[in-house]
């Protein structure tokens, strides 16, 4: 069953990655009508997180958030199959980066880099700065269900010379490249809600004390690896910038949850200067503290 749902849906999938950007977003445009209209997806779950995290607009200022988020995230989520056909001269020019300097610094002292990011703007199209590094580039991520998409994503992000390990295989990766001197970037994703089991640390994310992510500190600590946080900005529909935010050059310099308190309160930055572009559909906030 699982092969037939990819064979059947692939072809739709590659005709959606070769379009014209015009003709590709009136298509988002329309999947924004279903997604949000028609089928209501995941409707409650936004606006509850919307009321949580921006108690401080009212519900009319809230809805407009709503809308504009849905239709970004129907945006973001064909882009990531437009990653399928896109060539890498017009990626390069819709997804640029601000300050690669400062990653090319951080190797050239031949330390090891955790790249911390948020779900917030263009994070697949993260991806592209590997083939602009002098970094192996390695994203920690969970394995799709359907065996068969899950390999269809790893060749399409293997166009940009990344590394897909998943978050069981990380640390004894990141073991042997330290052990071999493989000078190298471990990408992850710290601002969701971690697992009941791996709760070790809770603070207010918006307002809302709840726990928190802090696996890339521990890593970052257990493995002498300098912490850098990218944040993506939406300049255009279609068009995005990243900036390289330093976090720590030498992580155990610090007590510890700091280095987490201290990204999670950019994130916030972030998320409050254009809300619109934050993933709202995930339940962020399910643990919350104070329920």
């Amino acid at each position: 069953m699982q092969f037939l749902v990819y064979i059947l849906a692939y072809p739709i999938l590659w005709l959606i990655s070769i379009l014209p950007f015009r003709i590709f977003y009136w298509f988002s445009d329309f999947v924004f009508f279903l997604v949000y209209y028609v089928l209501g997806y995941r409707r409650k779950v936004v606006r509850e997180n919307l009321a949580l995290a921006l108690p401080h607009l009212n519900l009319a200022e809230r809805k407009v958030i709503e809308k504009k988020f849905y239709q970004h995230m129907c945006d973001m989520f064909l882009e990531t199959i437009k990653t399928m056909g896109i060539s890498p001269e017009e990626m390069d020019k819709r997804f640029q980066i601000t300050n690669l300097d400062l990653i090319k610094e951080y190797a050239k002292k031949g330390k090891s880099v955790i790249l911390v990011a948020s779900h917030y703007a263009s994070y697949e199209w993260l991806l592209t700065m590997n083939t602009k590094i002098d970094f192996k580039g390695i994203a920690v991520y969970k394995t799709l269900a359907n065996p068969y998409f899950d390999r269809l994503v790893r060749r399409i992000r293997s166009k940009y010379d990344t590394e897909l390990i998943e978050t069981r295989k990380a640390i004894p990766m990141m073991a042997q490249n330290q052990r071999e001197g493989i000078l190298s970037m471990y990408g992850l994703a710290s601002d969701q809600s971690p697992k009941l089991d791996r709760i070790f640390h809770s603070m207010k994310f918006m307002g809302v004390e709840v726990p928190v992510h802090t696996g890339a500190e521990m890593l970052a600590k257990k493995y002498d690896l300098s912490v850098i946080m990218v944040k993506v900005k939406k300049v255009a529909r279609g068009y995005y910038e990243a900036t390289f935010l330093p976090i720590a050059e030498n992580p155990n310099d610090y007590a510890n949850f700091d280095l987490t308190e201290k990204y999670l309160r950019e994130v916030e930055k972030q998320i409050l200067e254009a809300p619109e572009y934050y993933l709202w559909t995930h339940k962020r906030w399910k643990h919350r503290v104070d329920k």
